[in-house]
């Protein structure tokens, strides 16, 4: 390793070499050729009128000793290379997060390359002091991070807002994704119940039934109507579906996919601002319904279908059918008692949509409703 290497590395000249350069160029070797490089390599910057800092080198050594001791954490390292005054903050006091190098779209890549530019410029106007950043002083730190924080939330000259933008395409990039997995987890669903030897018809007596007290349920304050309204989307004043299969299926299916969030109440902030304040039973019930992946869902409903009514439902069954499940990847390793504290939740929802009965076994209804209700989730 040399300068020729890391001008190489960089796309620059050694002249003009920065900081960032070098630490980015010694990242990328193991951490003992570059130790060992790096006495050759400061005399080289120095010999072509590019020294850098002593502070820098220092830190240089000192991360890279770590590295090499093997005492160094990836938080270490990337604080390091922030430190080089252009290394843009990965996640800022104002949180905002850049994704991973390998994992960037083409916007957050041009916003990600438009803020070491800045930075560069800020640098050379004596904005930013990377040898304080090196040395680890934290009033520099804290104007190094609100330096970032204010590029990110100003229009560019094309109106657009760099964290905005790319917090967009995160979010889109994610939605993709999710769509993903339901399209493919549907698709497996519907290969599960064509081997059915038969598939189940809906019990109307008991769906009728189930609607009654779900109506009344749905029309009284707190748990666990409030957190059915939420799965299935429907606003405090909105009147429920009169159909009963309608109504029946849109909130089996938002316990499966909740649709939208508790309504907010006037303490909220102050409670969600409170980090030792314990969550509410509704927040922690939601909180697992979110948590629970597709594959898991399949693989608990493919489970309790292919079994029938009477089968066996309570959280710890069902995580037992999860590791069971032939429909996973046999080499996933199962968190049983996390997976039981997920289905916790369900099944106790699912007792007053009549899915399963008191005692927690699969009920005729459970037995038709719960494929159709995951479709429509996935659909």
């Amino acid at each position: 390793m040399d300068v020729e290497f890391v001008c190489s590395h960089a796309g620059r000249p050694a002249e003009c070499l920065t900081r960032r350069d070098v630490a980015r160029a010694l990242l990328a070797v193991p951490s003992g050729v570059a130790l060992v490089a790096l006495p050759d390599l400061r005399r080289q910057l120095a010999a072509m009128g590019n020294p850098l800092s002593a502070p820098f080198w220092t830190s240089a050594r000192t991360t890279l000793s770590s590295i090499e001791a093997g005492a160094a954490t990836v938080g270490d390292v990337q604080r390091w290379l922030e430190s080089t005054g252009t290394e843009p903050v990965l996640l800022t006091g104002g949180s905002f997060l850049w994704p991973e190098e390998d994992e960037r779209g083409p916007v957050a890549e041009e916003m990600y390359g438009r803020l070491v530019d800045y930075l560069e410029e800020r640098l050379q106007a004596g904005e930013i002091d990377p040898d304080a950043l090196a040395e680890g002083d934290q009033e520099a730190r804290e104007r190094y991070e609100r330096l970032q924080e204010r590029w990110l939330a100003s229009p560019l000259p094309d109106g657009r807002v760099p964290g905005l933008a790319v917090g967009h395409e995160v979010d889109e990039e994610l939605f993709a994704a999710w769509q993903d997995e339901e399209r493919f987890a549907l698709g497996e669903l519907r290969r599960v119940l064509d081997g059915l030897p038969r598939r189940p018809e809906l019990p109307e007596p008991a769906l009728r039934e189930a609607c009654e007290r779900l109506r009344l349920l749905l029309d009284l304050p707190g748990y666990p109507g409030n957190v059915l309204r939420a799965c299935a989307g429907f606003d405090e004043d909105e009147p429920v579906p009169d159909d009963d299969r309608e109504l029946w299926l849109a909130v089996a299916a938002g316990v499966a996919g909740p649709i939208s969030d508790l309504p907010e109440e006037d303490d909220d902030i102050e409670r969600f601002a409170d980090l030792d304040a314990e969550l509410s039973h509704e927040d922690r019930a939601l909180a697992a319904l979110c948590s629970i992946t597709h594959a898991d869902w399949l693989a608990v409903v493919a489970g309790l279908v292919r079994l029938g009514p009477g089968a066996d439902a309570s959280p710890e069954r069902i995580a037992e059918l999860i590791a069971e499940s032939e429909d996973l990847d046999a080499d996933e390793l199962i968190d049983l008692e996390g997976v039981e504290s997920l289905f916790g939740p369900v099944v106790d929802l699912w007792v007053h949509l009549g899915v399963v009965d008191e005692t927690r076994a699969l009920t005729p209804l459970g037995w038709w409703g719960l494929p159709e209700a995951l479709a429509l989730a996935w659909s």
